[in-house]
């Protein structure tokens, strides 16, 4: 008669012991040497300031795409409150993707931590969740929490972002405060690499969606840059490694784009066929900036036009891609959606998924305008729009523009090129002067490879200034909201 194998529960020694591993500021006041010497994201003092708003009962949710810094964010604002003398005993941080955690809930994870290190009220601690999403139903242990323990601060993050975004939106009203780390912008490149010798404050008389603007004394070698950072520059870790930059299909692709499409959106969703889902992703990456149809989709790929819309809605959930809506010539909204933009939050992922570009690349142009757009996603409640009409003879096109909420009319219009034709020969934007006039709009930005000017054509200002520094500037701006 065989005997039965008792299969042994995980102690809690074991998670004590794990806990303290995973916090060494208890014993020697500081967090580990490999956090302390990466330089902060940019983005670090605003998330920090909700962090320390410790008479605010809400939790901090940190989203973002996989490999952007957040958790390196996270032991930079441990080491804020250590540098600002919290005592270490008072401060936690536990990983939920470590398997030792499994089938705890965050109260007695919470209550665990305690007795590992000191403590015997959870007042005045601050308790940070990584991977937040690999415990199920967190959102609804979060807020119990938050509720339950009004004198602690608990701090989240998770890379599984479609999981973080749809069920903070349905459980958390009222007690989290979302923060959204992007991928790097090319301001923050241009900062973290050093380059800022290159730029400098200058006058944009533009009223459209910026308030600062940059110029430099060298706009051939900041294009340089700007195409390094449309290459390469998304992930922190890629852009000072360059064995990562030689091979990026191996580290952005195998550990980011497939985890997502294959790991976290099929667990999170139940997506049978991930096959299906990879090359429909694939598609829209070759394809980024160019105008799509879902029936066009289907009918070319064999997959259900429905089916495909749910997807568009798990990539977006993910913040792999933005889906960008249209607007006719009078700037009307269409009753049917069946015609969008479809832009990778992140050039680089391209580069990965198919081969870095250069200047002259034929489809240059749109992966510019990409990146262009990839400044301005992150702006808190902007939603940007393209026009485009069918009218016979009259076709024509505008890449981007804002529509006022109250008059719902366009209060700025921009056109992204990566070329001097159009500052040179100003006719070829005859669909930009039909929509201004149309539309009774006095004043537009259009991008250039390297010239600077305004011009005055039929009443109508057009300020040229190069997409490099565009860019620079759309990124510099939502970093200081």
């Amino acid at each position: 008669m065989s005997k039965k194998v008792q299969i042994k529960a995980i102690s809690e020694k074991l998670i004590t012991e794990r806990l303290q591993f995973e916090n060494p500021w208890w014993i020697t006041g500081r967090t580990e040497e490999f956090y302390s010497v990466l330089k902060k994201r940019l983005y670090f003092e605003s998330f920090h300031k909700l962090v320390e708003e410790t008479d605010v009962r809400r939790a901090v949710v940190l989203m973002g795409p996989r490999r952007v810094g957040k958790t390196v964010m996270m032991q930079h604002s441990v080491q804020n409150l250590l540098e600002n003398k919290v005592s270490p005993g008072k401060i936690v941080f536990i990983n939920i993707e470590n398997p030792i955690y499994n089938n705890r809930g965050l109260e007695e994870l919470m209550r665990l931590a305690l007795t590992a290190s000191g403590g015997t009220s959870p007042g005045g601690y601050f308790i940070y969740f990584d991977e937040i999403q690999y415990l199920k139903n967190w959102e609804v242990h979060l807020k119990s929490l938050v509720d339950s323990y009004p004198h602690t601060k608990f701090i989240v993050s998770g890379s599984a972002s479609a999981a973080l975004k749809l069920k903070s939106a349905e459980s958390g009203a009222g007690r989290f405060t979302e923060f959204h780390l992007p991928p790097l912008t090319f301001f923050e490149y241009i900062s973290l690499k050093e380059y800022t010798n290159l730029i400098k404050p200058g006058p944009l008389s533009w009223q459209g969606n910026l308030t600062s603007y940059f110029t430099t004394p060298n706009i051939k070698e900041m294009n340089r840059y700007f195409l390094h950072y449309i290459n390469f520059g998304g992930y922190p870790e890629v852009i000072f490694n360059e064995k990562i930059q030689s091979d990026p299909g191996r580290y952005i692709k195998n550990d980011i784009i497939d985890k997502v499409l294959l790991r976290d959106l099929p667990s999170l969703y139940g997506i049978q066929d991930v096959q299906e889902l990879n090359s429909f992703f694939t598609t829209l990456a070759y394809n980024t900036g160019n105008e799509i149809s879902l029936e066009g989709l289907s009918q070319s790929s064999g997959a259900d036009k429905n089916l495909l819309k749910k997807y568009l809605e798990y990539l977006e959930a993910a913040f792999l891609i933005k889906v960008v809506n249209r607007v006719d010539d009078n700037s009307k909204k269409f009753k049917r959606v069946t015609f969008y933009k479809v832009y990778l939050t992140n050039p680089s992922l391209r580069s990965a998924l198919f081969a870095p570009v250069d200047s002259n690349d034929e489809l240059i142009g749109n992966i510019v305008e990409t990146a262009v757009f990839s400044q301005l996603f992150h702006k808190p409640g902007f939603m940007p729009w393209y026009a485009r009409w069918n009218q016979g003879r009259n076709n024509g096109e505008v890449d981007l523009l804002g529509l006022d909420p109250q008059r719902l009319k366009p209060s700025w219009i921009a056109e992204i090129k990566w070329s001097n034709r159009f500052f040179t020969n100003e006719t070829s934007l005859k669909s930009l002067f039909y929509f201004m006039e149309k539309n009774n709009m006095k004043s537009a930005l259009v991008t250039t490879l390297t010239e600077t000017g305004v011009k005055e054509i039929n009443g109508i200002t057009i300020h040229f200034v190069p997409a490099a520094l565009y860019a620079l500037a759309a990124g510099a701006y939502n970093i200081s909201l």
